[in-house]
């Protein structure tokens, strides 16, 4: 009786263990790694998301390029990148959808008077040609140029739109957008870029052109200085059926509405 009673319990535990691991392999959670820019859209969508399928969207942000390397090493089901895929990792079997249109605004401390600046004077005052306030508005001051670091997406779409790349003279390179709006409002000489979407009060945003960023001006082209913002697949690889339903979902029409909520023009 001893050893029948034993080995029922014994039964009874494994199938409880069994049913442990059933549940924890049972997937509900879609992971997304890369742009840091992308936290406002992946946050409003992954909530949306979640409140209609119960699916948690989980969001790792690294910064554009190691997004990309978490997809090619299949550390996530979707990498997040603020910019374009370049020709090497198109290569590798990754393939880039446009969720949204971002502005890179241009950021100054809110006592610069400076109110905008042509595109041209933005590319002189990060190569250095242009070193002084007094040069471009009415008050005089070494400009301090705030900057992401190399393979952040913000920084890629920044020098390619502005004719910078390779040549921008950096006095500080930060790690995330947060960072360098932090960094632009503690210093009256700064200026820096950052998303759009990611703009707090604590910084003045400049006008381009004469053009500042809004919905209107993103999604007409009119404001120069913007770029898209992308999921990041694989090519040679299935998504997971719930990544796919997620993936689907973030560039349907009915996901216009959500994504506008993060300051974002919707891509469909």
């Amino acid at each position: 009786m001893k050893k029948i009673l034993v080995s029922i319990c014994i039964g009874v535990c494994l199938a409880a263990l069994f049913v442990g691991c059933q549940k924890s392999e049972g997937k509900t959670t879609v992971s997304t790694d890369g742009s840091t820019s992308m936290e406002k859209l992946i946050g409003v969508l992954g909530e949306s998301y979640e409140i209609e399928t119960g699916v948690t969207v989980s969001y790792n942000p690294t910064g554009s390029s190691a997004g990309i390397n978490a997809v090619l090493e299949e550390r996530c089901d979707i990498g997040l990148s603020s910019r374009s895929l370049k020709a090497e990792e198109r290569a590798l079997g990754l393939v880039e959808t446009v969720v949204a249109y971002d502005g890179i605004a241009i950021i100054v401390h809110p006592e610069n008077p400076v109110a905008s600046l042509t595109l041209e004077q933005i590319q002189r005052i990060y190569t250095g040609e242009v070193k002084d306030w007094k040069e471009v508005a009415d008050f005089s001051g070494e400009i301090v140029l705030i900057g992401r670091e190399a393979g952040s997406g913000t920084r890629d779409g920044f020098e390619s739109i502005t004719g910078t790349v390779g040549k921008c003279d950096y006095r500080q390179e930060l790690t995330s957008t947060g960072d360098v709006i932090t960094t632009v409002s503690q210093n009256p000489n700064a200026i820096g870029y950052t998303s759009v979407a990611s703009v707090k009060d604590s910084v003045k945003v400049v006008a381009v052109n004469e053009v500042l960023p809004a919905e209107a001006t993103i999604r007409d082209g009119s404001y120069p200085v913007q770029r898209p913002f992308m999921m990041i697949t694989r090519a040679d690889t299935a998504l997971s059926p719930l990544a796919q339903e997620f993936f689907d979902y973030a560039i349907s029409p009915n996901a216009g509405s959500v994504i506008a909520l993060a300051g974002v023009v919707a891509a469909n």
